[in-house]
């Protein structure tokens, strides 16, 4: 847990709750003055007053990790050090200020920041009757998906109540007790034929489910799970979609389709059990994916999921990207920076891993600020619609926080200290002056020109003095 961050927290969640400095510290059996020097972090926290802070103030141990803070801060930076702007720069200090004093204000800032960047790159883009432009709608519903860690217990309840009464002999047997399911309550058959341009294709007016030839085993088990939460969990969804509230009717079928995939997922891999497996394989993601019949990717989604109070699993960050760069999934629970506007770090892991297809690859990535991740990625190929056409290849990649490691069985046998490679969160966000693989110079420093030399690195720049 960084303490650099653990202050801001402390000072977010009390100010959030209403209370004095005076009334928390009576609470915690500590003076006022103490506090204080926590929330500026003057003071460390020992273990037994991070138990109780979390106890009195309602939250997981986990809420308490900064992260909120640390995405507003890159969010903040990428912001204002857009040089369209034309703003002045701000200090590092001022917007580490914003992030922790003014949550609420900090994230009216990138709203308005990203209404300005859809108007300025689309000049159709989505607008309200009222004239107002909106967020994009895959834009919406990742950020609501963010702000509840990936993680719904009222559809983590439904799945769980389903499985339950499917009740098939094995996991890897789930396929043919969500067949019957479909066919015996709702009379829903289930074939697999030829479709053109498609992998799933229901027919309510017949129930019939059909599911594409070219697609495996283990997604032809999701798809069903799919159509069966559909038909099943369809209470536990109306009520997070109606929390939700999304702005659009486009956002609003995005969001329901993230759900029933979240739904179909707790399905085919329930959480104790998945929990558990992911445990016992020290989360060898090929191991526990052969365990439950289902796909990498499948696996590795549910597994950025495990975020129960009470029953948390590691705390993993989810990718997937694909050739371009271009990211269409993203998860966070273990508190990793995403870069939101811009491509990420050439460095890292997530994109070298394209140069050797199927296998799984392996990384110790440090950020500029010291932070450090164990991740790991490997190349995922879906089905092609002709022959000719070439075939979908995505990245999926997954990390944790050093502190996890030992509870992973891809740190094996790493010095990790020692085999660390230095990323940024973008280029243009990135201090690191010795960079190779550098596509912009960072915005906030000036270029140091000089026609007499040839660098290493594709762009000099004057660091700023400390």
């Amino acid at each position: 847990m960084s303490r650099a961050l653990i202050g801001r927290t402390v000072r977010r969640l009390r100010t959030e709750r209403g209370l004095s400095q005076q009334a928390l510290a009576a609470r915690l059996g500590i003076s006022a003055s103490y506090l204080n020097l926590i929330e500026h972090d003057q003071r460390a926290v020992t273990a037994s007053l991070l138990i109780k802070l979390g106890e009195t103030l309602r939250v997981d141990l986990g809420e308490l990790s900064g992260t909120q803070e640390r995405q507003l801060q890159v969010g903040l930076r990428e912001a204002f050090a857009d040089p369209l702007l034309g703003a002045d720069s701000v200090a590092e200090a001022e917007v580490e200020a914003l992030a922790a004093s003014s949550p609420n204000a900090a994230r009216a800032v990138l709203a308005l920041y990203r209404a300005w960047r859809v108007a300025r790159e689309d000049a159709n883009g989505i607008a309200l009757p009222s004239g107002r432009r909106i967020l994009l709608p895959n834009e919406e519903v990742r950020d609501f998906f963010d702000d509840h860690a990936n993680h719904f217990p009222a559809l983590e309840a439904a799945a769980e109540a389903l499985a339950a009464e499917l009740a098939p002999e094995a996991p890897a047997e789930m396929n043919h007790a969500l067949a019957n399911r479909l066919r015996v309550k709702h009379g829903v058959r289930v074939s697999v034929q030829p479709l053109d341009m498609a992998l799933r294709r229901y027919d309510p007016s017949t129930r019939s489910l059909a599911l594409s030839e070219s697609l495996p085993r283990e997604s032809r088990g999701f798809h069903m799970a799919f159509q069966l939460a559909m038909l099943e969990a369809r209470e536990a969804l109306e009520m997070v979609l109606k929390e939700a509230a999304p702005s659009t009717p486009e956002a609003a079928m995005l969001l329901r389709i993230g759900l029933l995939n979240y739904v179909a997922g707790a399905l085919v891999m329930p959480y104790a059990p998945f929990l558990a497996a992911a445990t016992s394989l020290r989360h060898d993601m090929e191991a526990v994916a052969a365990r439950f019949g289902v796909s990498f990717e499948q696996a590795c989604h549910r597994l950025s999921t495990l975020q129960r109070i009470g029953a948390r699993g590691v705390p993993f960050f989810f990718m997937r990207v694909d050739p371009a760069g271009n990211v269409s999934k993203r998860f966070s629970a273990a508190g990793f920076p995403f870069a939101r506007f811009g491509g990420s770090c050439p460095r890292w892991v997530v994109h070298t891993a394209f140069a050797q297809p199927g296998v799984l690859q392996i990384q110790v990535a440090e950020l500029p600020d010291g932070a450090a991740y164990l991740c790991f990625a490997r190349t995922v190929m879906q089905p092609v619609a002709r022959w000719g056409e070439p075939r979908p290849t995505h990245v999926v990649a997954m990390g944790c926080a050093l502190s996890n490691a030992a509870e992973v069985v891809y740190a094996d046998g790493l010095d990790l200290d020692r085999a660390r490679v230095g990323i940024g969160l973008s280029c243009r966000l990135c201090d690191r002056p010795d960079c190779g693989s550098r596509a912009f110079p960072p915005l906030e420093h000036r270029l140091a020109l000089d026609p007499m030399t040839a660098g290493a690195t594709p762009y000099r720049f004057e660091t700023k003095a400390h």
